[in-house]
């Protein structure tokens, strides 16, 4: 799964790589170290131009009657996409990529889970394939919202966990986002472990803690450590 991400990136970097044409609520964006569910970041979607827009973390149908609902559905599984009724309308029409630099996951060992963070070798953007939907609260206000998918770990991320987000590479991208351009099944085509070139570390367990967004939780966790005595 992935239950946490970083976007630590200059919002210029991230427009230039990402070929970003319009930015909704781009004067709040900021850096963050340890995204969490519930939590905001910025998603493309397709509105003919490439259209950046902050989401909440954490899917919330259309048809849900509680909120409550989105923590449950912070990823989709890329195999089951078309058969889970939480996603299945959304694959036509709702596409997205969720916008992140790396993320993090937890190695189980035997008398604890020891925290990493995987990210691209070269420090590059890492897009993940993701879908989104717009629910409407009790007070009118409408919320929008995501899920990142995943599939099956490469060899190297298997080490540390069994699933991994869907990392879209540069020729994925727009077979995924351009909605009205990709029949169903070649957008389900893109879905597949990454095989560009990531890299990992352990980190501090204060990634643990939503709380905590700062430099030191993507540093490796001797220096983490070292850095947080001061």
């Amino acid at each position: 799964m992935c239950g946490r991400k970083t976007l630590s990136r200059d919002i210029k970097s991230i427009i230039e790589e990402m070929n970003i044409e319009e930015w909704q609520d781009s004067d709040i964006y900021q850096p963050r170290y340890n995204i969490a569910p519930t939590q905001y970041s910025p998603v493309i979607i397709d509105k003919v131009v490439r259209h950046a827009k902050l989401m909440r973390w954490g899917l919330i149908p259309n048809w849900s009657t509680d909120s409550s609902i989105g923590s449950k559905l912070i990823n989709a599984r890329s195999e089951t996409l078309l058969q889970k009724p939480s996603f299945q309308n959304l694959v036509p029409s709702r596409r997205c990529v969720v916008i992140s630099d790396g993320y993090f996951e937890w190695k189980r060992t035997s008398n604890r889970s020891k925290p990493y963070y995987i990210y691209h070798s070269e420090e590059k953007l890492l897009p993940m394939a993701g879908l989104w939907d717009i629910w409407k609260n009790p007070n009118g206000e409408n919320i929008f919202s995501y899920t990142v998918i995943t599939t099956k770990a490469t060899e190297a991320i298997d080490s540390i966990h069994h699933r991994m987000p869907v990392i879209l590479d540069s020729k994925s991208i727009d077979p995924w986002l351009k909605v009205r351009n990709t029949t169903i099944s070649d957008a389900i085509g893109v879905l597949k472990p990454y095989d560009g070139p990531l890299t990992f570390h352990e980190v501090s367990r204060m990634v643990n803690s939503p709380k905590n967004n700062r430099p030191e939780c993507i540093l490796p966790v001797n220096s983490a450590n070292n850095l947080s005595l001061f």
